[in-house]
C-alpha cells in the first residue's frame, strides 16, 4: 500500500510548520499520501497542493471538523476529497473559527479565575488574520508568561501540553463548550461539499469499546463513511475493535500520527502509528478514480 498519513496540522491551525513545511517533513519521513487536515480550516490546502508536486507527495484536500454527540463536547471529523472552495463550507468554517475566538475569550477568562494570565494580543491577532484560535494557543500562551511559571511549576505542568490537558479538555476548570456543528450536521456538510466523512481518531475522545461501537453504529445512520481506525495513541487491542465494528458496516479505515510539528510532546513523528498486520481500506481517498458506494 502506498505509505499515507491522513491527519497533519499546519500553522493555519494549530501546527508549528507552515504548510510547505508540513509537506516537506512528510516527503523526507517517506510519505507518498498526505492529507493537511487543519482545524476549521481550509487555507492551506493550495500551498500544500503545490509543495506536494515539488515533493513528490499526493495532497487530498482535507479539513479537521469539532463537533457536537450527545453529552461529548470535543469529537472530531476528517472530512477527505472535498471542493475546499465550496461556499457553503467556507461560510460554516469562518463561522467555526469566529466561534473558537469567542470561546478563546471565555476560556482565558476562566483560566484568569484560576489564577493564570493570559496575554490575549496574539490571540486576537490570529482571529483578525482569519486564522483558527484553538486550545493550544490558549495554553502556549499560558505556558509562556513568566507570572504563570510559580504556579504551573507546583502543579508538575511541564509544558503547553501539560496546561492543555489540566486546565482547557472537557471537563477541565476552564473548558467552554461549543455550540455546533453537531455530528450530524458535520457528516452532511462535508458529503455537500463531495467529501468523504471519517471519524477521527474515536478511542482519543472515548474510554470504551462499547461506547466506540456505539457511536459507529450511530454514526453510520447518519451517513458516516470511515473510521480512523489506526492512530498514533490506539493500542492494539483498540485497533482491532475500531477496524472489525467498521468492516461490520462496511466502512473505510484510515490511519495517522497526527503530525503537529517536529518539536510536539507526542504528535511529533509521521508514520507513528501501527496497522498490526490489519489492511486500511482507504477506497477513493487513495483512488480518487474509484467509486465509492455511501448507501
Amino acid at each position: 500500500m502506498i505509505p499515507f498519513d491522513l491527519q497533519s496540522h499546519s500553522t493555519i491551525s494549530d501546527g508549528a510548520l507552515a504548510p510547505a513545511g508540513v509537506v516537506a517533513a512528510a516527503a523526507q519521513a517517506g510519505v507518498a499520501l498526505l492529507a493537511l487536515t487543519d482545524h476549521d480550516a481550509v487555507d492551506g490546502i493550495d500551498e500544500a497542493v503545490a509543495a506536494g508536486a515539488a515533493h513528490g507527495v499526493r495532497i487530498v484536500p482535507a479539513v479537521e471538523l469539532s463537533v457536537l454527540d450527545s453529552g461529548h463536547q470535543d469529537l472530531h471529523l476528517c472530512g477527505y476529497l472535498l471542493d475546499h472552495r465550496h461556499p457553503a463550507l467556507l461560510q460554516t468554517l469562518r463561522a467555526c473559527r469566529a466561534d473558537r475566538s469567542s470561546r478563546a475569550d471565555g476560556m482565558a477568562d476562566a483560566l484568569l479565575t484560576c489564577g493564570l494570565r493570559v496575554d490575549r494580543a496574539p490571540l486576537h491577532a490570529r482571529a483578525a488574520a482569519g486564522a483558527a484560535v484553538g486550545r493550544p494557543h490558549l495554553a502556549e500562551a499560558v505556558w509562556s508568561n513568566p507570572a504563570n511559571q510559580a504556579q504551573l511549576h507546583d502543579e508538575g505542568l511541564t509544558g503547553p501540553s501539560a496546561v492543555l490537558e489540566a486546565y482547557l479538555i472537557p471537563g477541565a476548570p476552564a473548558f467552554v463548550p461549543r455550540p455546533a456543528p453537531t455530528v450530524q450536521e458535520g457528516i452532511a456538510l462535508i458529503h455537500e461539499a463531495g467529501g468523504v466523512a471519517v471519524w477521527a481518531h474515536p478511542f482519543w475522545d472515548l474510554d470504551t469499546d462499547d461506547e466506540v461501537r456505539d457511536s459507529i453504529d450511530r454514526f453510520v445512520e447518519m451517513g458516516l463513511d470511515g473510521v480512523e481506525a489506526f492512530y498514533v495513541t490506539h493500542t492494539e487491542a483498540q485497533t482491532r475493535v475500531a477496524v472489525e465494528h467498521a468492516v461490520r458496516h462496511g466502512l473505510l479505515t484510515t490511519g495517522s500520527a497526527d503530525f503537529h510539528g517536529p518539536d510536539h510532546r507526542r504528535f511529533n513523528r509521521f508514520g507513528a502509528f501501527e496497522t498490526y498486520d490489519l489492511t486500511p481500506e482507504l477506497g477513493p481517498i487513495a483512488d480518487p478514480v474509484r467509486p465509492y458506494d455511501r448507501r
